[in-house]
C-alpha cells in the first residue's frame, strides 16, 4: 500500500482531534477550526458531526464534500511539497486540509484563510 492509499483510508475522525489540538496549542479555537473546514468541504456544523461521528476515511469525507472553486487559490508548501503541483486530487484536498490548519495554528487570520474569488 502506497503512501496515497495509506492516506485515503485514513478516518478523518482519528484525525480531527489532532487538528483541534495543534490549533488550540496555538492559542486558538475549535470554532475557529471548524469554520475553516466547512469553508473548504462546504459541511455545515452538524454534518462536519456526522462526519466525525461515523469515522468516514479521507477518501469518504472529500468524496462527500462540496469543495468551494476558490480552494485552488490556497497555495505554498506543506510537508516539503507545494499544494498546487500536487496531481492525486483526494491528495491535493487533503493538503489543501493541512495547509489551513497550518495557516489557523500560525496565526492566521480566518477572514484570509477562507479564499474569495
Amino acid at each position: 500500500m502506497d503512501s496515497n492509499e495509506r492516506v485515503a483510508r485514513m478516518l478523518f475522525a482519528k484525525v480531527y482531534p489532532l487538528y483541534v489540538e495543534k490549533v488550540e496549542k496555538k492559542g486558538r479555537s475549535e470554532a475557529e477550526l471548524r469554520e475553516i473546514i466547512s469553508w473548504l468541504t462546504g459541511f455545515d456544523g452538524a454534518q462536519l458531526d456526522a462526519q466525525i461521528a461515523s469515522e468516514t476515511s479521507f477518501a469518504e469525507f472529500f468524496a462527500a464534500a462540496d469543495m468551494p472553486p476558490e480552494s485552488s487559490l490556497i497555495t505554498g508548501v506543506i510537508c516539503g511539497v507545494r499544494v498546487q503541483e500536487i496531481e492525486d486530487p483526494l491528495m491535493q484536498k487533503v493538503r489543501y486540509l493541512d495547509k489551513i490548519v497550518d495557516e489557523l495554528a500560525k496565526g492566521k487570520a480566518v477572514e484570509k484563510i477562507i479564499r474569495t474569488a
